[in-house]
């Protein structure tokens, strides 16, 4: 089976409602753009994979350059090779286009698909062996005006079976505080809380928002302050009872070690885009499971195709996991879907999804609906 070409598909699918955070100079989104590629073979089977034109956390791509990455410099050097060359393909494009990736993230999820399905294997399979059929996950809010719509949208995850819920801060810290007293008075110790400030605070501010948070019986802290701030947070650290993880730090394997040797957080999130897919996010989950450092599976806000990569990711781990959100997009934050079987959901689990590969088949209506002309 050798590679014949690749195909891509520019996506952009609106939120139900803006998705604020406290990222600097774009605080809110109405959409995302989205590119799923399909590697096709000379057997007439084609692997899926997805990534995301985010524009942050060590991308600077908008969607039309991911296109063109892939149609003039990555399709000339995948053509003719066989999609089980993983290590040579993941190597090469590596070489070709320096830091891409959330280009790479694409291909090699692609492949493993292809493999899959190939082998008529489910990906988890192929990287490890399945060790669990259903994955717990939790939620994320974003930042409303108003916290009681924060609130309420809390309320209705956790009727939904969700006990992990990680709200947006960092916009106004004296509000942080308010909408996080509000939620613990509210659902008392019956959830899980955890906050992301996405780089937006300066150390002062985030040591003074800490102390703050403290009494509220947080298990995490993401990203407070800028991600090249190594020493700031090693000392955010050592001044807060409150786990702190590192999330807009870290993408490649390198970025990871430097934040190991300054001890700069206790907790690492990785995102299929952001850290190049499962070939590589897998490569830093082992590194952190050797330097004691704990993985949060995270993701961008992805369609069924980007989740399922997480879900198999999580599905062949053995190691520790903390519950992460990976798959916030699909429950109700998304207009819809583009897949015809999207990933199962039920009571705070997302569930392994059924045939080989990572188990997707697109939807060709619900694709027209939300592409982009090229």
């Amino acid at each position: 089976m050798k590679i014949t070409s690749i195909e891509t598909i520019p996506l952009r699918i609106p939120f139900k409602d803006p998705f604020t955070m406290a990222a600097p100079f774009e605080k809110s989104r109405n959409l995302i753009e989205t590119l799923i590629v399909k590697i096709h073979t000379d057997e007439g089977i084609y692997g899926l994979g997805e990534t995301q034109a985010w524009r942050r956390q060590g991308s600077s791509e908008v969607l039309f350059n991911l296109i063109r990455i892939m149609k003039d410099i990555f399709e000339p050097l995948l053509v003719g090779k066989s999609p089980f060359d993983i290590n040579e393909i993941m190597h090469v494009l590596s070489a070709a286009v320096y830091n891409s990736l959330y280009a790479q993230a694409a291909i090699g999820d692609a492949l493993y698909d292809l493999q899959g399905k190939y082998l008529n294997k489910p990906v988890c399979e192929l990287i490890g062996g399945k060790v669990r059929d259903k994955i717990q996950v939790g939620i994320c809010v974003p930042i409303f005006p108003d916290h009681q719509i924060m609130l309420d949208k809390a309320q209705a995850f956790y009727e939904s079976g969700y006990r992990y819920i990680r709200i947006k801060i960092g916009v106004h810290p004296e509000e942080d505080v308010r909408n996080v007293e509000a939620f613990r008075n509210h659902f008392g110790d019956k959830i899980v809380l955890r906050a992301d400030a996405n780089a937006a605070l300066e150390f002062t501010d985030a040591l003074r928002l800490l102390k703050k948070l403290e009494p509220y019986d947080f298990d995490m802290c993401e990203q407070l302050i800028p991600p090249w701030n190594l020493e700031g947070m090693a000392d955010l650290c050592r001044h807060t009872s409150i786990p702190l993880s590192a999330d807009e730090s870290v993408s490649t394997a390198h970025s990871l070690l430097d934040v190991i040797r300054h001890r700069s957080a206790s907790i690492v999130q990785t995102k299929t885009g952001k850290n190049g897919g499962i070939y590589y996010s897998k490569q830093l989950w082992e590194i952190c499971k050797a330097a004691g450092i704990q993985i949060f599976p995270g993701n961008h806000p992805t369609t069924s195709i980007g989740c399922a990569a997480v879900t198999h990711l999580a599905a062949s781990w053995a190691g520790p996991m903390m519950v992460g959100d990976y798959q916030n997009a699909l429950d109700g934050v998304l207009v819809d879907d583009i897949v015809r079987e999207p990933l199962k959901i039920v009571d705070g689990h997302v569930y392994l999804p059924k045939g080989p590969g990572l188990g997707m088949d697109l939807d060709d209506d619900k694709i027209k609906r939300f592409l982009v002309d090229e």
